[in-house]
């Protein structure tokens, strides 16, 4: 593997900053070709066909697919690291002890942070997890962090076989953004407060969100290993970087696209911040199961947002810093932004694309880096003003769009789809009459993981428990089959189950590239 290069702590100043880009770029190319070789890899170019959250066939090309949304986490991540390293005050002292804030480590770790992301968003990554546990055994099911990690270093070969894109570690490193495997979630005993995405969904499944399966550990180990001043469960200056400004598009970009497709009713969103606002006293006094049962009256979701957030983030979150946000999010956003419905004229565009940028940048200027931060925040994080104006933003989307019946309708097809294929390459897999004639690049990725798991298994015993032949066998085909799958567009996802189910006469169209 490649070592992370030695790290110059000055960024001088300079006046042109196209300039200054250039030449540092001159001095760190191995991060150019990090970023390239993300960039014009396949896995890349498939995320245009990805669903971010509601996808473009029902709602037009304006809405985002994980490609754009990548591009634009790129370019959020760029400013914020750009301003972190010519800062010649504390922010760019500790970011340079601590590793760096290199711009364009930022950008190829922003790049890559969705390729894991399999058919349907979020949607069949809960899917794939729960067939991964319940038909092959496979204990650390899915997450799309661990996917992506999986795809950068083992999957999405460049040159030689067996060292993925050969990214450099700076860059394996930021894409890290839970640097821990699935077990974690159960063994770490640092106390009831745990880094985000540690704490268990359920007792026995292991951390809710990881980075890295067992079968690609000693590539994370070796990754985290250019950066010492790093503690084990936090992220990288860069990786955290990454992630705030992933947080920042997705509240922004997200509600870009709801707006748009007209999916945010401006009477009901006004009704839930108006009553928060007028019964807040009441609401704070209201038992949580009342809350919780008619979680739908207004004013009551928010409520029950502010008691998740003090309950979990109470390094930072505060009532009075969640009040302000919830009048500025209702002053800017719900009778702002929302009161003039979007009529596609240019006038509107010109209106939403400055109500972005002005949003964006306010973001982007509102972060700070700790040398010691909170074990749920990061090095780098937002101050707590906008820290809650990101939270009350996912909150406006989740209660309106992604809880909407239609919505949840259309997703449950969706799960079938992939429980479908899931389950019909398995049958095909074990028919050892027609296994031959399988999907070449199916064979090879559960070839893949058969001899990932035949060198944890002799290198690293401890991280499988016992196992004999037959079960690493299972193992490996689950993974391949999941693998396989969750590489899949949401149209070659929906293609190929119709074919495999013999519902469609489009042979050749719909089995292209598979």
């Amino acid at each position: 593997m490649t070592d992370a290069p030695a790290r110059d702590p000055r960024v001088a100043r300079r006046v042109h900053e196209d300039l200054d880009e250039f030449q540092r770029l001159e001095r760190r190319p191995e991060y150019r070709v990090d970023l390239e070789r993300i960039r014009f890899s396949p896995y890349f170019s498939r995320l245009s066909a990805v669903t971010q959250v509601i996808s473009q066939s029902g709602a037009g090309l304006s809405v985002h697919n994980r490609l754009t949304h990548s591009i634009k986490v790129a370019a959020v991540g760029r400013g914020i690291a750009v301003s972190i390293a010519a800062d010649a005050g504390e922010r760019g002292r500790i970011a340079a002890e601590l590793g760096g804030a290199d711009a364009v480590v930022v950008q190829a770790a922003a790049s890559a942070h969705d390729l894991g992301h399999p058919p349907f968003g979020h949607l069949g990554e809960r899917t794939l997890d729960r067939l991964a546990r319940e038909r092959f055994g496979l204990e650390e099911g899915f997450e799309g962090n661990a996917q992506t990690f999986r795809i950068l270093t083992r999957l999405d070969e460049y040159d030689r076989a067996g060292a993925g894109l050969n990214l450099t570690a700076s860059v394996r490193a930021a894409v890290l953004k839970y640097p821990w495997m699935r077990a974690e979630g159960e063994r770490w005993a640092g106390g009831p407060v745990r880094p985000r995405g540690l704490t268990p969904r359920r007792s026995g499944e292991g951390a809710s969100k990881f980075s890295a399966y067992v079968l690609d550990a000693h590539s994370l180990l070796a990754a985290r290993s250019a950066f010492p001043a790093i503690a084990p469960l936090q992220q990288t200056v860069e990786c955290a970087i990454m992630d705030i400004a992933d947080d920042i598009a997705y509240s922004l970009h997200d509600l870009d696209d709801f707006y748009r497709a007209d999916l945010l009713n401006q009477a009901a969103v006004s009704a839930e911040f108006r009553t928060w606002t007028r019964d807040r006293a009441a609401l704070a006094a209201a038992p949580h199961e009342d809350l919780v049962r008619a979680r739908r009256t207004p004013g009551h979701g928010l409520e029950l947002l502010r008691r998740r957030l003090i309950s979990k983030d109470p390094w930072i979150a505060s009532d009075e810093a969640f009040g302000e946000s919830v009048e500025r999010v209702a002053a800017q956003v719900v009778d702002g932004l929302l009161s003039t419905p979007y009529d596609g004229s240019l006038a509107a565009d010109r209106s939403l694309a400055v109500f972005m940028a002005t949003w964006i940048s306010r973001l982007q200027s509102s972060v700070r880096v700790l040398r010691e931060p909170d074990v749920r925040s990061g090095h780098v994080a937002l101050e707590a003003a906008a820290w809650h104006d990101v939270a009350v933003l996912k909150f406006l989307q989740e209660r309106f769009v992604l809880h909407r019946p239609d919505l949840a309708v259309y997703q449950r097809g969706q799960a079938s789809v992939i429980d479908q294929l899931v389950t019909s390459f398995t049958a095909w897999l074990e028919d050892d009459d027609d296994v031959r004639r399988a999907p070449r690049r199916l064979l090879d990725l559960v070839d893949l993981a058969g001899a990932d798991y035949a060198d944890v298994a002799r290198e690293s015993p401890e991280l499988l428990g016992e196992r004999d032949g037959a079960s690493l066998r299972r193992l490996a085909q689950g993974r391949g089959i999941i693998d396989y799958v969750a590489s899949l567009t949401d149209a070659q996802a929906m293609q190929l189950s119709a074919l495999i189910s013999g519902g469609s006469e489009r042979l050749w169209d719909a089995g292209q590239g598979l």
